[in-house]
């Protein structure tokens, strides 16, 4: 009988072996994360285009509108948020702030009562209001609460599929948010709300671009781009026509103009997800740090990630070529409002990295200098 030698493995051999795989793994591993990442943001910027075409359906209705949630005529009444509130609700029932039917039939908002008795028996109160106007930008303990982040709500999540918590609104790299709401993404109902679950969606609008261009105009009439510039909140007797959203075909930068972006900080993430500076779990935000690369849609449809550096730097060279112009440094060349010192800038003085005073402060897409009529960078692409 022949007897076949069989060889097997030395340890040397095991060990080369071993190796080779352990640094193929070593090396494909980055590219597989960065190819995962790019798939994300890939999809991120589908979710924008999907919204972007929800907002052109909206304006269809409404006359190229921006989604607003408060009447035209609400400044003609009073100030920003109650005083306007309780002056309009004195006369008229505002539409309300609706967020969705519970799987109890439970309907749930931001309710507003009224004196008429028409609406009378409506919940909740004009402390409520502060929801219903884009956001507040003015004095020194700036409200930035507004429908700007309330993108998802009932009056415009009906043109996208019906939902609160529809996954179009949510980036797929927003961890924080998306591991409290992720489980409400399966339920058919339009709303859920469990445990303080309750979390606003990725992807915000400009607010700049749904008040009235009139009311971000101040920077051009007193050579100032800090908020003190902005004077007094609008009221019936300064500007009545500050709550008309405008068409969306006024952008007059519209490849240059935010429409709606990521809120969070997703892209080359620093120092972990939770922002230490605030009092309950939150996320960084855009604007906070230098290295920061949102999703981004624009007036015109189209949709990049954009480099908060990038913009930084345009801002440096729309505030030079200001300067260039005149003679003399002239603030007013901003793309957008900051305050005095950077503290009324939007939450810039959390900032993980970037300068909190001056024009360090990065506020674009929030306080557009001219609105819907200004520009938030000078150039498309990174």
């Amino acid at each position: 009988m022949n007897r076949l030698n069989k060889k097997g493995f030395t340890i040397v051999e095991l060990l080369v072996v071993v190796s080779i795989i352990a640094l193929l793994i070593a090396i494909l591993l980055p590219a597989i994360g960065k190819a995962r990442d790019a798939a994300l943001i890939t999809q991120s910027l589908g979710n924008l285009r999907n919204l972007s075409a929800a907002c052109n359906a909206y304006g269809a209705d409404y006359n190229d509108r921006q989604f607003t949630a408060v009447p035209d005529e609400c400044g003609m009444y009073g100030d920003a948020i109650t005083g306007a509130c309780t002056a309009i609700t004195a006369t008229q029932c505002i539409p309300q702030m609706i967020l969705g039917w519970d799987s109890g039939g439970g309907l749930w908002g931001y309710w507003v009562s009224g004196a008429p008795a028409r609406c009378a028996g409506w919940p909740g109160n004009c402390g409520n209001f502060v929801t219903y106007q884009a956001c507040d930008f003015w004095g020194a303990s700036a409200r930035w609460e507004g429908s700007w982040r309330l993108t998802n709500c009932k009056a415009f999540n009906s043109y996208v599929g019906g939902k609160f918590y529809d996954k179009v609104f949510w980036a797929p790299k927003d961890k924080i948010t998306l591991a409290k709401v992720d489980k409400y993404f399966s339920t058919p109902v339009e709303f859920n709300y469990t445990n303080g679950d309750f979390e606003t969606p990725t992807y915000c609008w400009s607010p700049s671009a749904m008040w009235s261009p009139d009311v971000m105009a101040w920077s051009r009439k007193t050579g100032s781009n800090t908020s003190a510039s902005f004077g007094a909140k609008p009221t019936k007797n300064t500007m009545p026509g500050a709550f008309k959203s405008p068409g969306a075909g006024l952008a007059q930068y519209p490849s240059l103009k935010w429409r709606m972006w990521e809120h969070q900080w997703l892209q080359n993430m620093e120092g972990g997800e939770v922002n230490p500076a605030f009092s309950t779990p939150t996320p960084w935000f855009y604007n906070q740090g230098y290295n920061s690369a949102p999703a981004t849609l624009c007036f015109d449809g189209h949709t990049q990630v954009v480099s908060i550096a990038g913009i930084q730097q345009d801002n440096d060279l729309a505030l030079a070529q200001a300067s260039q112009a005149t003679g003399s440094s002239v603030a007013s060349g901003s793309l957008w409002f900051v305050a005095s010192g950077g503290a009324n800038s939007y939450y810039s003085s959390a900032a993980y990295d970037m300068l909190t005073t001056g024009n360090g402060s990065c506020s674009a897409g929030v306080t557009t200098v001219d609105g819907i009529l200004g520009r938030d960078m000078l150039r498309i692409g990174d």
